[in-house]
């Protein structure tokens, strides 16, 4: 796993995958910038109550909560913006480090799109919902790793897996290497909670489930680029 990690951080060098990794901080930049802006529209220019202290006091809870809710959320939001380039990365691990496989057949457009949402809506959701235990210390750093440690896990395998196997298929796999594939997610959750690294993720993420994909299935091919 450690061997899967490496190749893929030094994928980074790729010109096919930095362009993705610009794109992707691009693309956050501006959804926090937005969010931002709503929020300062909302709370710094809107006049919520007849009292000062009262509206102060919200202004500087609510640019809490939400630059705490924004960084607790943000490996689902990236994954979300990069979903839609992600194959090309795919593509790009495949081509340097297993130029024998057969062309992928992919997903359509709309199952992309569809899988991207779903996925942001069932992190939001479990995160909100787990949200008191959060509060708790050792026990918050626990949950948020084995939580999103899984959701990133299935993510990623569903990701790389569907490209190349049925549904039906890529669960079957995924359930016989449960432990690996849950193992793999915590290290993405990890590095997803470090600043500026985090921006980086969804790439590294994609490229080290490839190798860890093809491993399973025993395509474990040296290149003369290793």
């Amino acid at each position: 796993m450690i061997k899967a990690l490496v190749r893929a951080v030094s994928q980074l060098s790729d010109p096919a995958v930095s362009r993705v990794v610009w794109r992707s901080v691009v693309g956050a930049i501006l959804g926090f910038l937005t969010v931002a802006g709503l929020v300062w529209i909302l709370l710094f220019q809107t006049r919520l109550t007849d009292y000062p202290w009262l509206d102060n006091t919200i202004d500087v809870l609510g640019g809490l909560a939400v630059f705490g809710l924004a960084y607790l959320f943000f490996p689902a939001v990236v994954v979300a913006i990069s979903s839609l380039l992600l194959e090309r990365v795919a593509e790009a691990v495949e081509r340097r480090y297993y130029p024998g496989l057969p062309p992928a057949h992919g997903q359509s457009l709309w199952t992309e799109i569809f899988g991207a949402l779903r996925f942001l809506v069932v992190v939001v959701a479990l995160n909100l919902l787990v949200l008191p235990a959060y509060l708790i210390p050792g026990v918050n750093l626990m949950i948020f790793y084995v939580l999103n440690g899984y959701l990133l896990s299935r993510e990623y395998f569903e990701l790389v897996a569907l490209r190349r196997m049925t549904p039906q298929s890529a669960r079957i796999m995924r359930k016989a290497h449960t432990a690996k594939l849950f193992a793999a997610g915590v290290i993405v959750a990890f590095f997803s909670t470090i600043p500026l690294v985090n921006l980086m993720v969804p790439v590294v993420a994609t490229a080290f489930m490839v190798h860890i994909f093809q491993g399973l299935t025993g395509n474990l091919q040296r290149t003369a680029k290793e």
